[in-house]
Formats: structure tokens, C-alpha cells, sequence
């Protein structure tokens, strides 16, 4: 019985080991060469490529027409609050984004009188339970990352990393495991 075992066990150790002696180990830089990052030139060239494609000729001709102008000056406005990462002073008008949005959780709000989608992303595990006792005219106090566009939207679209009504904290953006 003893032998039995001693077999069962002997035998797998003996085949791993003669795989990883076969397979070797290399101290060779691996095939994938990690990306360097663009030249100027060479960005300048991608963009010019992908302008040139359907979706981007698409892109540029809302970015010149009225809409799209207005999008990119309500975006402007924040990009001073954004990078000093400072509170911005936001009204809640409404609950609900516009129709046929995929942005997940989010609420219209009204800063300096223009309008902003303030997304949160995807709803995972009642994450923004706190977010849904917001009502229109709350005033809260937000703080975001990034402000983004798009043609399909004619707000453009802040990243919620931080919202408080009167002065309590109703959300902060976890950090990012695993980055910087």
C-alpha cells in the first residue's frame, strides 16, 4: 500500500520536473517588446490617419458645428477647477441622463450655469446607495478627474470622483488598485 502511494506521489514529481529541465529558463529579453511611447510625428500621423476614417470625419465635423462648439467651451470652463483638483459648486437638475446614455449612474447637474453630465460609471453592490438621496436643486460640492465629450452627447461629461451636500461626504471614488 505504502509503495502505492510513494508511486503516486514519485511519479508526477519526476514528469514536472523532467518538463521545466526540458522547457529551460532564459534570461533573453521576451519576444514582446514593450510599446515605446509616440513621437510628436508619429501621434501627428495616427490622428491625421484615423481623421481620415469614417468615425473621425464624423468627429471633426461635430467638433466645428454649433453643438459641438458648445460642448467643448462648457468642457473648457472646467479644466482650471479639474487640474487644481478644487471644489466646484454644482445644482442638482435632474436625476435621470439623457435618453439612450450608457455612462451607468449618473445625474445632470448645473455649473455656472451651464449643464454637465456627472457620471459615476457602472453600479456595483449599492456602491452609490448614498447618491440616490439626491434631489433637483440639491446643491453639492464635486470634484473630478477628467471632463470628457462626445457627439452622442450634447452635455459634456464629468467624472465624479468626490460629492458632498452640506458638508457630508455622499461619495468618494476608491483609488485604483494596482496603478498610480
Amino acid at each position: 500500500m505504502k509503495k502505492g502511494i510513494y508511486a503516486l506521489i514519485v511519479v508526477p514529481v519526476l514528469v514536472s520536473g523532467l518538463v521545466l529541465a526540458n522547457h529551460g529558463f532564459s534570461n533573453e529579453p521576451s519576444e514582446k517588446a514593450t510599446a515605446k511611447p509616440l513621437t510628436a510625428a508619429e501621434r501627428k500621423t495616427a490622428r491625421e490617419k484615423w481623421e481620415a476614417t469614417p468615425e473621425g470625419i464624423t468627429f471633426v465635423n461635430w467638433k466645428a458645428s454649433p453643438a459641438g462648439k458648445k460642448v467643448l467651451a462648457g468642457a473648457a470652463k472646467l479644466r482650471n477647477p479639474i487640474r487644481d483638483s478644487s471644489n466646484m459648486e454644482a445644482v442638482v437638475s435632474s436625476l435621470s441622463l439623457p435618453p439612450g446614455s450608457r455612462l451607468g449612474f449618473g445625474v445632470m447637474v448645473r455649473i455656472d450655469g451651464e449643464e454637465y453630465i456627472l457620471s459615476f460609471g457602472p453600479e456595483q453592490s449599492g456602491e452609490f446607495r448614498q447618491l440616490h438621496s439626491l434631489k433637483v436643486n440639491d446643491k453639492i460640492r464635486i470634484k473630478s478627474h477628467a471632463v470628457s465629450y462626445a457627439p452622442k452627447y450634447a452635455y459634456p461629461i464629468v467624472a465624479g470622483d468626490y460629492v458632498a451636500r452640506d458638508g457630508k461626504l455622499l461619495y468618494k471614488r476608491a483609488p485604483r488598485k494596482g496603478g498610480c
